[in-house]
């Protein structure tokens, strides 16, 4: 038996987690928060190069660009679905490691493809899609935390494990514009491009963008590996897992989810390219980070405040708040000729990103309610053991779910960035994308008061 296999697990015993369960639990967080926030960092490090590509001598189209903003939200989330039931499976130690790992690929691909301006387009769209790794391990990462953790405490660790680990988008767009400014690794990173804009040339390392992530994967990798555990009452297989499809819960909470989580990944995706093509007298780089970062911190404190007020009343504000935040992005963008406001449009922006960190920490903590009161209810009457089986069985399922709407969601990362793009190339300007965004919010809200937050609600949580 590996000494990294647990095979009792009671984190509902108080006397369980006080003595070995919370201590074991908060290692294990420690190490996925890390691994989680690189993963991020890979996912999205084509938001920030694709900006950098014109002016080293690649010429792409806009569109092109939008492509290789959205397609690592593509992959990623393709990939979350199959990463959603891969825990159970092999084990939340050996899938973190091996995930981690799987990031090396791409961020040396992409490390090497940027020193030669005659690389391919298609070559870049493969690397653009092997990204999508990165994307992937958010739905096994959250997966596994939530088995670690007692009801009470669910919305505080998955917040902390997603809100932090969310940081690495902020991470990726504020460590790359540095980064690339200096030969970091010497001879061993290769030699300096010219970037030229406006008649204006320096030395430049755009490969830095993808090395600069490869010792600390390594690192995040072993530690993963040498530090974390397996639960053996979470093991089970794709069958035992494909329960949650017949669930209605499952469904309703895919689409709330893509409304938050996969509005802030198609946000973080496109939010420097939609700021240089609106305000191009604005570099993007310096103010694209603060957004993620809202976000992700948004995220932490929503954690906290879903545990306390419960997940569907915070859930049903934040869309309100993600709506009033869009209607003022429209109100400071620019307009048939006349230029918008920067600093109106950049504070509606993180409003929107606050709106969303709050919303994807109330949508995970409504998640593991719902189907542990779903299990309980079926087993109310019947006995010790079954209510004790129905605990098991709402962990597993919650788990599956927490995965799976990640995945549904992440195509918010793909979507939202075209969504600009193809409003830009029809009509000149983004609102019609803005204006959808809208319409999906205020369905959002219908779904959720009607099915969780009103006073006699199916399901409260």
């Amino acid at each position: 038996m590996s000494r990294y296999l647990i095979n009792t697990w009671e984190p509902e015993t108080p006397s369980f987690w006080s003595q070995t369960g919370k201590s074991t639990a908060d290692r294990n967080l420690w190490i996925s928060i890390p691994a989680l926030l690189l993963a991020f960092a890979v996912w999205m490090v084509w938001s920030v190069v694709v900006v950098n590509l014109p002016n080293i001598g690649f010429k792409y189209s806009t569109n092109q660009l939008f492509w290789l903003t959205a397609l690592p939200g593509l992959s990623g989330a393709t990939l979350r679905i199959f990463y959603s039931f891969m825990v159970p499976i092999f084990g939340g130690r050996k899938w973190t490691a091996i995930s981690t790992g799987s990031l090396l690929i791409p961020a040396i691909g992409i490390g090497f493809a940027v020193q030669d301006i005659n690389t391919g387009y298609p070559t870049m769209l493969v690397l653009a899609l092997l990204c999508g790794f990165g994307g992937g391990n958010f739905a096994s990462s959250m997966a596994n935390i939530s088995f670690f953790y007692p009801k009470a405490q669910k919305g505080f660790a998955l917040g902390m494990n997603a809100g932090l680990g969310n940081l690495g988008v902020s991470v990726v767009q504020f460590v790359v514009p540095l980064v690339i400014t200096a030969g970091v690794f010497g001879a061993l990173g290769g030699e300096a491009q010219t970037w030229t804009k406006a008649g204006i040339s320096k030395s430049f390392w755009l490969q830095n963008a993808g090395f600069i992530w490869v010792p600390f994967i390594a690192l995040s990798t072993m530690f993963a590996w040498f530090g974390m555990n397996d639960i053996a009452s979470a093991k089970a297989s794709f069958a035992d897992q494909a329960v949650i499809f017949k669930r209605k819960h499952n469904w309703l909470m895919c689409w709330l989810y893509t409304g938050t989580f996969g509005s802030f990944i198609g946000y973080s995706a496109g939010f420097p390219l939609l700021i240089k093509i609106q305000f191009p007298d604005v570099n993007p780089l310096e103010y694209a980070f603060l957004g993620p970062l809202v976000g992700a911190l948004a995220r932490v404190a929503g954690g906290i405040i879903s545990d306390k007020l419960g997940g569907a009343r915070v859930t049903l504000w934040s869309f309100f708040l993600m709506i009033a935040a869009v209607f003022g992005v429209l109100g400071f963008a620019p307009h048939n000729g006349v230029a918008g406001n920067f600093t109106g449009f950049f504070c509606m922006f993180m409003l929107l990103f606050a709106g969303t960190g709050i919303g994807n920490a109330s949508t995970f903590r409504m998640i593991p309610v719902i189907f542990l009161t779903e299990r309980q209810r079926a087993a109310a009457g019947k006995g010790k053991p079954a209510q004790e089986q129905a605990i098991v069985d709402a962990n597993r399922e919650g788990a599956a779910v927490l995965g799976f709407t990640s995945a549904v969601a992440a195509y918010g990362a793909f979507f939202i960035p075209k969504s600009y793009g193809t409003s830009i190339a029809l009509t000149g300007n983004p609102d019609a994308a803005l204006w959808g965004f809208i319409g999906f919010y205020v369905s959002c809200i219908m779904i959720t008061w009607w099915c969780y937050a009103r006073k006699n609600a199916a399901m409260p949580c």
